[in-house]
């Protein structure tokens, strides 16, 4: 069994480790990783951070408008497809690579899955990728129940949806220990839990309001325009106080790690984060942001939230719809009594 899977974006490499290492363990599958981008010294840190192979093929699109990365993207990956002939084409999230993938994989008549399938809520660009490739794929894997409620409610026919976990969160898992032994906190001066990380790219007003926090506790800035290692940022968001972000993977991690995280926006594709993690959607208002953040760190819960099926099995689950026609299906109560439905996240204003 042969199955592509194609990466855009650095989250999508970092969600696609994990299917990788579900798949390794299935002899009889061929697993060829695709990269859209270049072969740039960040990606190529990143793969060896994670432990897995380079891709097997580039597309070498760089960043462009998102017709002309869209349209690149499509024109050099539909002969690749072509020529490798996959049982099965993965895309994973909300980059242009996963709906120019998957627009091209429909039209040779290749099985599509889509990994993150059913997130709703974030940048405008992204609903769009992600509506139109969850129109065009099956099966469809999502990471938490709002995704399935967002899918139902487009129609998406029940038997095209499983349910296994964030993949994101497997990998966190993964390498948490060895992110942890990095000690990023402790080379910086900080001690664990005494400090807090940005990753955002702020408004004046949010940038007042973490001035205004450092004075009380050091603020580590991670900006999202400037390259990070991956276990460095995850070592110092598992030993921060409070992570405030608009960055929807430390919204997971944060939730998984029990960090309170103060998201920075009016919504959030992530809403089960808010519902049952750790994350919080705050207004970009100096004030508002001051004062959620002293709540968190006044109020913040002794154990840790567990999601549902952010278990670390979140791939494998993957691998036995794929490979052993298993189903996760969407229906049924929920595993845990606290993951029945409840209200939208609420904002603080």
């Amino acid at each position: 069994m042969k199955i592509v899977s194609v990466a855009g974006s650095s989250s999508d490499v970092v969600t696609l480790a994990a299917m990788h290492r579900a798949l390794e363990q299935r002899p009889a599958v061929d697993h060829v990783i695709v990269h859209t981008g270049r072969d740039d010294a960040e990606i190529a840190a990143l793969f060896e951070e994670l432990e897995i192979p380079g891709p097997a093929h580039r597309l070498d699109v760089g960043d462009a408008p998102h017709g002309v990365e869209t349209g690149l993207i499509m024109q050099r990956v539909e002969p690749m497809l072509a020529d490798l002939g996959p049982d099965v084409v993965l895309v994973y999230g909300a980059a242009n690579a996963a709906v120019a993938v998957a627009l091209v994989a429909a039209k040779l008549g290749s099985q599509l899955g889509h990994v993150e399938a059913g997130l709703r809520g974030g940048a405008r660009t992204s609903e769009i990728n992600e509506a139109v490739t969850d129109r065009l794929a099956d099966p469809l894997f999502v990471p938490a129940r709002d995704s399935i409620d967002n899918l139902r409610a487009e129609g998406i026919a029940e038997e095209r949806i499983h349910f296994v976990g964030s993949l994101p969160i497997d990998t966190l898992r993964r390498v948490l220990p060895r992110a942890e032994a990095l000690d990023p906190a402790g080379r910086r001066g900080l001690a664990a839990g005494g400090y807090a990380v940005a990753a955002l790219q702020p408004s004046a007003t949010v940038k007042e309001a973490l001035t205004e926090l450092s004075r009380h506790l050091p603020v580590v800035d991670l900006p999202p325009s400037q390259s990070h290692g991956y276990l460095e940022t995850v070592g110092l968001v598992a030993a921060a106080a409070l992570v405030v972000t608009d960055v929807a993977a430390l919204q997971e991690a944060t939730s998984y790690l029990g960090v309170p995280c103060l998201t920075v926006g009016s919504s959030t594709d992530r809403p089960a984060t808010c519902r049952h993690g750790t994350n919080r959607l705050v207004a970009a208002e100096r004030a508002t942001i001051v004062a959620a953040a002293n709540r968190a760190l006044t109020r913040r819960a002794p154990a840790h939230p567990v999601l549902e099926r952010w278990d670390g099995n979140a791939a494998e689950r993957v691998a036995r719809v794929l490979c052993d026609g298993a189903a996760f299906p969407a229906d049924g109560a929920p595993a845990e009594p606290w993951a029945a439905a409840s209200p939208e996240p609420a904002l603080i204003t």
